[in-house]
């Protein structure tokens, strides 16, 4: 009978521990099969990946060209309609419920639900996307679907709408103020010649 006195580790599942640096009779050579000197012999050293002796990588010598959508990729989060048939019938089944029963797990854009398997009982499912076919099950057993309104840009709500018209019409620019042309300065009248006296002959 086995106990804890004599337990014992199964037979080739413990090895003797690899030493290196031993010298030439270790059976790993006199460099411990670091060859010979240089930053990958050290302890410790090493290289990242992708580096090229700093030449120019490879990833900066490819071109790039085009436009790439990955940026701008929304990924969701996936349940079949398989997960959902252990739900009772008439239960509304949201993106915060599949959390709570560990059906969903991780971020996501949102709850996108497929069409593999089958429903026999009503649901109500609250959805960002869903597929043709998990619709047309759905509807079939009795139930309904509502997709989520995505949030749209500019202000949420009448009130932010009236409070930001009213911003506006403060701001306006007045009205700008019309100069008076300046008033010509009237030159001083010119002396009255003075007449010439007739010379004596």
């Amino acid at each position: 009978m086995i106990r804890l006195h004599n337990m014992r580790t199964r037979p080739g599942s413990k090895h003797r521990v690899k030493r290196l640096g031993c010298g030439e009779s270790s059976g790993h050579g006199k460099t411990s099969g670091k060859g010979h000197k240089g930053q990958k012999a050290r302890s410790g050293g090493s290289i990242r990946l992708g580096f090229e002796g700093g030449q120019m990588p490879l990833i900066r010598r490819l071109p790039k060209r085009g436009f790439n959508n990955a940026a701008f990729h929304k990924n969701y989060a996936i349940v079949n309609l398989s997960d959902l048939a252990s739900f009772k019938e008439g239960t509304v089944i949201n993106e915060q419920l599949l959390r709570e029963k560990k059906l969903l797990r991780g971020n996501g854009a949102g709850l996108k639900i497929l069409g593999d398997g089958e429903l026999k009982h009503a649901l109500t499912i609250e959805a960002d996307k869903i597929s043709g076919s998990a619709r047309e099950k759905i509807e079939k057993a009795g139930g309904s679907v509502t997709l989520r309104q995505k949030p749209t840009q500019g202000p949420r709500n009448a009130e932010q709408a009236a409070a930001t018209a009213e911003t506006e019409s403060a701001a306006e620019p007045k009205a700008k103020r019309t100069k008076k042309p300046a008033a010509k300065k009237k030159s001083p009248p010119k002396a009255a010649a003075k007449k010439k006296k007739p010379r004596k002959s």
